[in-house]
């Protein structure tokens, strides 16, 4: 087997499909695919079952999202662990080849790849993935930053240290931060690109970052974000985004997206911040249901062919 791919999963009937079909046509072909579902009601589990994933489940009462991905990561038999968002696809066939590249330096202890939105997520994430996830990659980055919507791990490592099961949010900043504190290194991958798609509500944007700030709150106890520090951030985000809308010729059709986007990341950060109850299975139940420097350099061309999606679309309408 040449990588166990783990995908946390609820109700993602809609983006699942694609994923799946995406992993099929890898030029890697030895491949375990497991579906860890947090109570998915819709037909999530049947279109992984036909696609020949494995099921592991976990309950809503005891969903973390360290936990399902201890439960998930505790079922693969590879030396080698992709860990990969249900609401993502991966755009080229040599995705996963490329992914884990960079394990096989054996001091390399993580490799995250490249995001990029879709047609319905909002336009100042797609700021936030450029800035966040560059065209060029880094074998081996100087922070811990990682992402696991889109990753590969060392699973020898990861029995030495499970993912952090109390945490709302940022279980992979904690993990990789734990690994380089070991003395290991982590790649940016540029060349395994994936489509992250979200398609969120003002609500949905304003929790998820209280939930990441809650967590860094967790991480790092002596981190503090002011009230001036969300005044600092949000007009200079804002306006940096306003001023790239108006250099693409799109400010009028993305003017009230940037304004309610960027407004609801940096309350959403600073109140989960100030947050200071407990954090339970409840809170975690409340979230989860209802490097600059390169940017002036020319990634190399990439002569790979996109899969193509047009059937599995078909299939799915």
């Amino acid at each position: 087997m040449q990588c166990s791919i783990v995908i946390r999963a609820y109700n993602e009937e809609k983006h699942i499909p694609r994923l799946l079909e995406g992993i099929r046509q890898q030029s890697l072909r030895e491949v375990q695919i497991i579906l860890v579902d947090s109570g998915s009601s819709d037909a999530t589990l049947e279109i992984a079952r036909n696609y020949g994933a494995q099921l592991v489940t976990i309950t809503p009462q005891e969903f973390t999202f360290g936990r399902a991905l201890n439960r998930g990561i505790a079922a693969a038999v590879a030396d080698y662990v992709v860990i990969v968002s249900a609401h993502c696809y991966p755009v080229y066939p040599d995705w996963l080849e490329q992914l884990l590249k960079p394990l096989q330096d054996e001091h390399v202890a993580l490799s995250y790849g490249k995001q990029r939105g879709g047609e319905t997520n909002q336009y100042s994430e797609h700021q936030f993935f450029r800035k966040y996830f560059p065209d060029i990659s880094q074998p081996r980055q100087g922070q811990p930053y990682s992402h696991n919507a889109n990753a590969a791990i060392r699973r020898s490592l990861w029995q030495q240290q499970p993912y952090n099961e109390n945490l709302t949010g940022l279980e992979d900043l904690s993990w990789s931060s734990w690994v380089m504190n070991q003395g290991y290194a982590i790649a940016y991958t540029a060349e395994a690109e994936v489509i992250h798609v979200h398609a969120e509500k003002p609500g949905q944007v304003y929790r998820r970052y209280q939930r990441e700030a809650i967590a860094m709150k967790q991480i790092l106890p002596e981190s503090r974000f002011s009230l001036w520090n969300f005044l600092r951030l949000w007009s200079g985000s804002t306006l940096s985004d306003l001023l790239q809308a108006r250099r693409e010729g799109v400010l009028a059709a993305q003017l009230w997206s940037i304004l309610w986007f960027r407004l609801m990341q940096y309350w959403g950060t600073y109140r989960g911040y100030a947050y200071s109850g407990k954090v339970d299975a409840r809170l975690h139940q409340t979230f989860y249901y209802p490097p600059g420097i390169l940017a002036d350099k020319i990634p190399a061309p990439r002569l790979v062919k996109p899969i193509d999606y047009n059937h599995t679309d078909d299939n799915i309408s």
